[in-house]
């Protein structure tokens, strides 16, 4: 018989770095996938980790193995006492991301931390991990891998769109999954609100009292990533690289570089949505909880905006690796060569099976 209903657990820790994301979902499968989030929570990290996993990109090789040793480690024990917490039993799968060190797609490299064997043997469960890595051996960008499940879970909208350290949209065009990185979002933000003693712009009412510096606004606007045609994806080198420099040469007042910002972020949102009415865009990743860039995006957007629930908003990644997994457990197509660019569609990830 063809199992149709799985329990799993899916976790993602994302660029933002605003914690590991854990939850326990069931999927179902009948005419259409169906999901229900079960238990959720998120783990903010350490200062001492946030001081490790900023600095990744900078780290060499070496040092990158001792750091997945550490970190793989940790994460299996968050996972371990999420588990016991809320006395889970039945568990077909632990889904996990891990975390992007270094991303560099384009010459054939991209690192996530925390997918080790020891994973399996601390967590005493299935593991399926590693979901990047071999969509980018078939000439894929490792990213995104999020679509597939826009697809499966939340078909009723036209666009989909994510806001965590990056913005990444996707949709239907001519019966293909499309779905690239659009612009930094909370990535950029962040760094600049934490230099002024806050975590985050609550809101994005520190951005409210800036001013927009036009001129940085344009350079921003005018970076060749933004002409460049998907699929393509971001990560935090190219915006150590690319970003910040630009923006720290003009050596503004934070609030005004924060107000720029969010300016910059609302039009590179609206130029990859056709100006239609009655297209539907759902709106998921903390940058649903900034009510200012929502309102700059709905003000050079013609889309109706869907907020979801706060499961949906801050759970959807870590949920959809969980489908990703389940897919995987049920050897079908969990990545779209019209996303990532791969030469072919394929089922990712690694399974590290538990012998008890």
């Amino acid at each position: 018989m063809i199992k149709k209903r799985f329990k799993v657990i899916g976790v993602m820790s994302g660029t933002s770095l605003d914690g590991v994301d854990i939850i326990y979902a069931s999927f179902k499968f009948t005419n259409s996938w169906e999901f229900s989030i079960l238990k959720a929570e998120t783990v903010s990290y350490s200062n001492d980790w946030l001081d490790v996993l900023k600095h990744l990109v900078k780290r060499t090789k070496a040092e990158l193995k001792i750091i997945d040793a550490d970190y793989t480690v940790y994460l299996a024990n968050l996972i371990k006492e999420f588990i016991n917490k809320h006395d889970i039993k039945d568990i077909d799968a632990v889904c996990s991301h891990g975390h992007t060190a270094q991303h560099d797609p384009d010459n054939g490299f991209t690192y996530q931390i925390g997918n080790l064997p020891s994973l399996c043997e601390i967590v005493e469960q299935d593991i399926i991990c590693d979901f990047r890595v071999p969509d980018v051996e078939l000439g894929g960008q490792g990213a995104p891998l999020v679509p597939i499940g826009d697809a499966l879970l939340f078909s009723e909208f036209d666009f989909c769109l994510n806001l965590g350290g990056f913005a990444n949209v996707s949709t239907e065009i001519d019966g293909e999954r499309v779905a690239y990185d659009v612009c930094p979002v909370n990535i950029v933000l962040n760094h600049y609100v934490q230099t002024i003693g806050f975590d985050y712009d609550d809101g994005g009412k520190l951005a409210t009292t800036g001013l927009v510096h036009n001129d940085l606004l344009h350079q921003l606007n005018a970076l060749p990533f933004y002409k460049a045609n998907y699929p393509k994806s971001l990560g935090l080198e190219w915006v150590v690289e690319h970003i910040f420099p630009l923006i720290d040469h003009y050596n503004l007042d934070v609030h005004d570089i924060l107000r720029t910002f969010v300016e910059h972020i609302a039009i590179q949102i609206a130029k990859v949505l056709p100006a239609l009415d009655e297209n539907s865009l759902l709106i998921t990743g903390g940058g649903a909880y900034n009510t200012f860039l929502i309102e700059r995006i709905k003000s050079l957007s013609t889309c109706r905006i869907k907020i979801p629930d706060a499961l949906v908003i801050e759970y959807k990644e870590a949920l959809i690796f969980g489908l990703l997994g389940v897919l995987k457990l049920k050897d079908e197509v969990n990545c779209l060569k019209s996303v990532t660019g791969a030469s072919k569609n394929h089922s990712t990830g690694i399974i590290y099976r538990y012998s008890k």
